[in-house]
């Protein structure tokens, strides 16, 4: 089971028209997330909101399936990570479908519990690579646009230094701690 390391106050919807399996998932997941749960696709749709960090979507469902759920949520601006969560084989149309992680039920409350960290993780991880990217970009410009000894003697430019080198240091910490997610280090943070 890996290490629980998100926020305690993220949140969870888990959607699933078998009430008693959307129920088990939250009852595994309460304990550490705020979890609600709806039953159908349109409770989903009435209930999510940028406000849930993570939602557990059911891929067959009867009137709303998960898959045109995922569609209109995502057309209606919701950003956050979905997680389809179904006994539906993956075919190939999943590769049009915007989901963050496809699991295959079966599914142990140990394993939902390792999707949603998983996920959580990965979202903290875009937001500190993306606040990482933003200042190099600052450097570079800065960079070449003006002569060394102007940068030298600037506290600014010293700042946005030390601070894109630790949030590098961060990231790549993130990345040796959380090795069983499958992160490999790339060399992609290198300047």
């Amino acid at each position: 089971m890996m290490e629980t390391t998100a926020d305690p106050g993220a949140s969870v919807l888990v959607v699933d028209d078998e009430q008693r399996l959307a129920d088990l998932y939250a009852s595994h997941l309460q304990t550490t997330y705020r979890v609600e749960t709806a039953y159908s696709g349109a409770e989903a749709l009435e209930l999510i909101d940028d406000e849930f960090d993570v939602v557990l979507l059911d891929r067959r469902m009867p009137e709303l399936p998960g898959d045109q759920l995922l569609d209109r949520i995502r057309v209606e601006g919701y950003s956050g990570r979905v997680v389809m969560v179904t006994a539906a084989d993956p075919d190939f149309d999943i590769v049009d479908m915007p989901f963050d992680e496809y699991v295959i039920k079966p599914v142990t409350g140990e394993e939902i519990r390792d999707v949603v960290e998983a996920q959580l993780l990965l979202d903290s991880y875009e937001m500190r690579l993306n606040e990482y990217f933003r200042l190099k970009s600052k450097l570079q410009t800065l960079e070449g646009s003006k002569p060394r000894f102007e940068l030298e003697d600037d506290d600014r430019y010293e700042e946005l230094t030390v601070l894109a080198t630790s949030i590098k240091e961060d990231l790549e910490e993130m990345l040796a701690e959380h090795d069983e997610l499958g992160f490999a280090d790339d060399g992609f943070l290198d300047s």
